[in-house]
């Protein structure tokens, strides 16, 4: 399920950072009681009842002409275009004023869901002051305090109450959805529009912001996809710019909603650092994994180039040795007319799901090739194997004393369903469960 983006916005010295930090549990945005200490977003994941947000916190909002204002306005507005949805922080000791209404207006023209939160709401005397923050035409004020933490859980329910259940997250669909990641300038764009060319049927196109994903479902073949594309994600050491961290958090989410991550590497600047930390998300993600070799047609190559670059590619990434390698040029379309039905297989693999029959099969006679090892005496029995869940595939293996599941046997018994099944681009995920 995607995780929810909620951006916090007001004007300066309201509380924005203190209810962001009760929010995340951290102490991760600087708290004074000096207007203007948060200038550019400050981004952060929380749960609540299960749900993942994402959280921006950002600068307090004012409307003069200073550069330092405006900059901090720019921030804030990337965050509200990012948001699903905007709580709107207002302050119960000073009133609504004319900064309020202000930012009242530029929240109404974002055509966002919106959340009027009044703190600093610290005693129940305080809760009929409220009422004036109706003038603001955002709907029900909500009170809250963020100095003692109250409120916070009515303002959340509110959120996931208003916000409608996204259609691109409905599993019943037979839509497969994918998404590009990679660095900066390996060639996505290039490839999304190469993909999207004059022999496809493009049902429509919609755009965000510059550095925003792309979303075009496209059909090859009487199979329906949509394809997420996403500004390059750098090296977090090197994310000087707020749209970076922006473009970061959009990829994420783009894998979030995708079915399988296409990792695009340029074939021309080989494998980088950056290159296996962007794989790991998708991985870490339990996505489908592509590996793409864009910019192919500029090597110079002989018989053995493209087996050279796979090896090196394997050796790079060892944690996607269960990922297809793909060599392409969306200069030349070459290879492009296999990425569908690639992609369609992995897209079904991932949700593939096996009998207990079967499995069961494949753990007797695995036992038998390698039998459970033993620790001090004691021997792993494992009882049972059966698939909990897809996307990806889960397995749980009920056994005698999980602690005696060594990570090289839980490894060797994933290989063991690999070879019986086809899981090809997908990781598969063991649980172990000792038996009641």
């Amino acid at each position: 399920m995607a995780s929810l983006t909620i951006a916090i916005v007001g004007r300066p010295n309201v509380g924005k950072s203190t209810i962001f930090n009760r929010i995340v549990g951290e102490r991760l945005s600087i708290v004074e009681d000096i207007p203007g200490v948060t200038r550019d977003r400050i981004y952060a994941q929380a749960e609540w009842l299960g749900r993942q947000i994402n959280l921006i916190d950002t600068g307090g909002l004012e409307f003069d002409d200073q550069d330092f204002n405006s900059q901090i306005r720019y921030q804030a507005e990337i965050a509200m275009a990012e948001a699903d949805v905007i709580i709107m922080l207002t302050n119960v000791k000073d009133g609504v004023t004319d900064t309020d209404e202000m930012i009242a207006q530029l929240l109404h023209r974002t055509n966002k869901p919106v959340i009027l939160a009044v703190n600093k709401v610290d005693n129940p005397e305080q809760r009929s002051d409220i009422y004036e923050f109706y003038a603001l035409g955002l709907g029900d004020p909500y009170p809250l305090s963020g100095a003692h933490g109250l409120g916070l859980g009515d303002i959340l329910d509110q959120v996931f109450e208003i916000m409608p259940k996204d259609p691109d997250l409905n599993d019943e669909d037979d839509i497969i959805r994918f998404c590009l990641i990679g660095r900066p300038n390996v060639g996505k764009s290039s490839l999304v529009n190469a993909i999207l060319g004059e022999d496809r049927s493009i049902v429509s196109d919609v755009a965000g912001t510059t550095r925003d994903a792309i979303d075009a479902p496209f059909k090859v073949d009487g199979q329906d996809y949509l394809i997420i594309d996403t500004a390059g994600m750098r090296k977090r050491g090197k994310v000087y710019e707020s749209t970076e961290k922006y473009s970061v958090m959009r990829a994420m989410r783009a894998i979030e909603r995708s079915d399988v991550a296409l990792i695009v590497v340029n074939a021309e600047e080989g494998i980088q650092e950056q290159d296996k930390n962007i794989a790991g998300y998708a991985h870490e993600a339990g996505c489908g994994v592509i590996i793409v070799v864009n910019k192919w047609d500029t090597l110079e190559k002989d018989n053995h180039t493209m087996k050279e670059f796979e090896e090196d590619i394997r050796d790079a990434f060892r944690f996607l040795d269960y990922a297809p390698i793909i060599f392409v040029s969306a200069e030349t379309k070459q290879r492009l007319h296999k990425l569908p039905a690639l992609i369609k297989q992995v897209a079904a693999n991932h949700s593939q799901r096996v009998q207990s029959s079967l499995l069961n099969d494949v753990l007797r006679e695995a036992m038998l090739v390698n039998p459970a090892p033993s620790d001090k005496g004691r021997k792993l029995r494992v009882y049972y194997l059966t698939q909990v869940s897809t996307k990806p595939p889960t397995f749980v293996a009920f056994v005698n004393d999980k602690e005696l599941m060594h990570f090289s046997y839980e490894r060797f018994l994933a290989n063991q369903i690999r070879k019986s099944f086809d899981f090809t681009g997908t990781p598969i995920r063991i649980i172990t469960r000792e038996r009641s």
